[in-house]
């Protein structure tokens, strides 16, 4: 326990930072929200690329991951749905409680298991975001179109909102990098290095700014039912069905680590977008990035 709060204090310190900077309006206005979209579009997928690149993993990694994640998404909204049945809140007060129980901080997931496992774990991370971030989204967006009233789905733009996602891009083309074993020009790793660099530092800072503490006032049962699901609740599943599934060593961290994350803050984006209860999401997404720093610790100390 003592070594993995070690690795995650700095995890953690940087999200504070980034939201004490913003507070104190430095290093200047406007400097955060187009920190994130440098982050999200340039850093992220070049430090994906370069990582992912440089990974020799096995064939079989990757059908074990997309199996462990098909079966976590499935229970998971089995879950969540259960939840709703019996609380019966309003479809866009469910909205934001499904999106709160299920999807995950990429940006921390990355900084977490690249501090705590290495680049074999931030590998086997990544290529669970590029499996797991399109289920989601079709997930979700089907979830708003029951639940939140939106009418038929319109895959044109859901299909294009993935397949022009950052992180995805950069994780198929690390993924592709590294079977063919291509490798890196010394030019060409001077470059993508230090972006690689500064891209976690730089991401849980932009955590850190995009918190909106206000949005906990009150907090509502929806939220607390929410956070309790993703931070509890989903380790805790997915630490049986790894069990169930055969799986061990790494993997079965990682996927640990995946489900223990507070929720994404994206999710915040889709609820104002599509009709969900926005101002719950932004309390939701806040909370848990806060419960988070207590949570994941605790509970990756006792599964892992």
């Amino acid at each position: 326990m003592p070594v993995m709060v070690q690795a995650l204090v700095p995890v953690f310190a940087l999200i504070v930072m980034g939201h004490l900077f913003r507070r104190w309006n430095f290093p200047g206005e406007g400097f955060w929200a187009q920190a994130e979209r440098f982050t999200y579009y340039v850093l992220f997928p070049a430090m994906l690329v370069y990582k992912l690149g440089q990974a020799r993993l096995p064939a079989s990694a990757y059908g074990d991951i997309l199996l462990l994640i098909l079966a976590m998404l499935l229970v998971m909204t089995l879950v969540l749905a259960a939840l709703q049945f019996l609380w019966r809140w309003p479809g866009p007060v469910f909205s934001s409680v499904f999106q709160g129980g299920i999807r995950f901080n990429s940006y921390v997931g990355l900084a977490s298991a690249g501090m705590l496992l290495g680049d074999e774990g931030l590998s086997l991370i990544a290529i669970a975001v590029a499996i797991k971030v399109p289920l989601l989204n079709l997930l979700c967006i089907l979830m708003f179109s029951v639940a939140a009233g939106q009418g038929p789905l319109r895959f044109r733009p859901v299909f294009k909102a993935i397949v022009t996602n950052p992180l995805i891009v950069g994780s198929v083309i690390g993924v592709i990098w590294s079977y063919f074993q291509i490798g890196f020009n010394p030019l060409i790793a001077g470059i993508l290095a230090p972006l690689s660099d500064l891209a976690l530092p730089l991401g849980l800072m932009t955590v850190g700014a995009g918190l909106q503490l206000k949005a906990l006032r009150g907090a509502s049962m929806p939220f607390l039912v929410s956070s309790l699901a993703k931070l509890v609740a989903f380790p805790l599943i997915t630490a049986g069905l790894a069990l169930l599934l055969g799986l061990e060593g790494m993997m079965v961290q990682v996927a640990i680590l995946l489900a223990a994350l507070p929720t994404a803050t994206s999710s915040y984006i889709l609820a104002r977008q599509l009709g969900g209860d926005a101002p719950l999401m932004a309390g939701i997404i806040s909370g848990q990035t806060l419960l988070a720093m207590l949570t994941i610790p605790l509970l990756l100390g006792i599964l892992w």
